[in-house]
């Protein structure tokens, strides 16, 4: 479900590495908002993130 339905941005994997230079994996989670928003005249509930929803908020400006 952690995935934006307009750029498919989801989780990205990677490593916490500790000042000893250990590394354990983590995950990087983008910030996915369960917003309504206009597209093309039709109201849609979307998983979106915020990123995307910056970009729709700012039209044509």
């Amino acid at each position: 479900m952690a995935k934006c339905e307009i750029c498919g941005k989801s989780p990205m994997f990677g490593h916490n590495v500790s000042h000893s230079k250990r590394s354990t994996k983590r995950m990087f989670r983008p910030n996915i908002q369960h917003k309504r928003v206009m597209i093309e005249g039709v109201f849609r509930r979307l998983h979106i993130c915020t990123r995307c929803l910056r970009t729709l908020a700012r039209g044509d400006k």
